[in-house]
């Protein structure tokens, strides 16, 4: 009678802890938006970081719908555009994040991105070096920890490393300098 009572009590807890978990995690999924839109722009961010461009497109869409000054619905957008390598509608969405929030730095750098990738790289300098005087935190690159969970060993090429690097070489005479590296830039990550 005494290890059934056992039993009973440990399947109590479990049940308990499994319960409050999924309560969590179902709060944390659907729970109040901060901002109208917030839950479609986190899903959007999950389909981008799984290459579902498709699909993240769509879910980015929807926040908009449901607040069209959404600034991290543009900025996913954007982004979105970046990978699918529709350039021009990679910086229309930026240019409407950076309307709504001049002060975000994560912004910034990835309309510098979108300018590097597309050889403009006049324009790349001038958008990091106003990403890193807002907020040169922000765009320092995925922490360990994110780095570890995704099994990343390491650290990617930072917003700075990058400005640092394109001040050197434009300084230089145009036939001498080296903007791209095919195998370098590809490591080059978005920021959200």
């Amino acid at each position: 009678m005494e290890g059934q009572l056992k039993d009973t009590t440990k399947a109590r807890i479990a049940l308990t802890v499994f319960v409050f978990v999924v309560a969590i995690v179902l709060y944390w999924r659907l729970g109040p938006e901060d901002v109208p839109g917030d839950r479609f722009v986190k899903t959007g961010n999950y389909r981008l970081e799984d290459k579902r461009y498709a699909d993240a497109e769509q879910e980015f869409k929807k926040a908009l719908d449901k607040n069209k000054d959404h600034v991290y619905a543009h900025l996913g957008l954007g982004i979105t555009y970046m990978q699918q390598k529709r350039f021009d509608d990679a910086l229309g969405a930026l240019n409407r994040a950076i309307e709504l929030d001049p002060n975000n730095a994560v912004v910034w750098a990835d309309r510098g991105i979108l300018y590097d990738k597309t050889g403009q790289h006049e324009k790349a300098l001038i958008d990091y070096k106003k990403a890193l005087s807002i907020d040169d935190k922000a765009v320092e690159g995925p922490s360990f920890l994110w780095r570890f969970m995704r099994n990343i060993s390491k650290k990617q090429p930072q917003v700075r490393d990058r400005a640092i690097y394109l001040q050197k070489e434009l300084a230089k005479p145009e036939s001498e300098r080296l903007l791209k590296v095919e195998e370098e830039d590809k490591k080059q990550r978005m920021h959200k």
